[in-house]
């Protein structure tokens, strides 16, 4: 079986590549049990809990990615870098069991897996 990485590097509102990244992992999850989150730059935004995408006419599709703890999905990596850029913290609550890793340690895990798809 493939094992899938799937990187999000984009802000969640500015596009739709973050939406339509869920949405792929959503159909993958019937065919494919190895698959990894990676959130590295603008990317660290898309799991952040205190998310008001109402305020520029959005709905939030931040809650569907709790769902994966329903799939035994607890592959989740975020950039360490990538916080600090953001002005975030480690100790920034995140609903999602997260494992905070710096840039190298993240880029040494992707390369466990055979196909990457980034949004």
């Amino acid at each position: 079986m493939k094992k899938v990485a799937i990187i999000f590097s984009n802000a969640p509102y500015g596009s739709n590549l973050g939406l339509e990244g869920l949405n792929i992992v959503l159909s993958m999850t019937c065919y494919i049990e190895n698959i990894g989150f990676f959130f590295v730059g603008d990317g660290v935004l898309q799991i952040l809990d205190y998310q008001k995408p109402n305020h520029i006419f959005s709905k939030s599709y931040f809650p569907t990615f709790k769902m994966f703890n329903l799939y035994n999905m607890h592959n989740f990596y975020l950039c360490y870098e990538s916080l600090l850029q953001h002005g975030l913290s480690a100790n920034v609550f995140y609903s999602l069991n997260v494992h905070i890793c710096n840039f190298s340690n993240i880029r040494n895990q992707i390369c466990n897996f055979d196909v990457l798809l980034n949004f």
